[in-house]
């Protein structure tokens, strides 16, 4: 009953806190506007799957490749 109490209360302050907020608003606004970016927008337009299209058997050949490259 405790540990449910502690966490409550600081469930509490933090929705008090962000309630308050007048500037962290559109700071975490802007954080999650990058985010956004960086993990979905990059993703789609230069990072694109190198295994993609190829069998599970040609998949394994081409790490192996890669690993064996990266010991020598």
């Amino acid at each position: 009953m405790k540990v449910i109490h502690i966490l409550n209360s600081v469930w509490q302050f933090y929705r008090e806190g962000f309630r308050n907020m007048t500037w962290g608003r559109t700071l975490w606004l802007v954080i999650i506007i990058k985010l956004f970016i960086i993990f979905v927008v990059l993703r789609l337009f230069f990072f694109h799957p190198a295994l993609s299209g190829m069998s599970d058997k040609e998949k394994q050949d081409k790490v192996g490749e890669n690993l064996i490259e990266k010991i020598k």
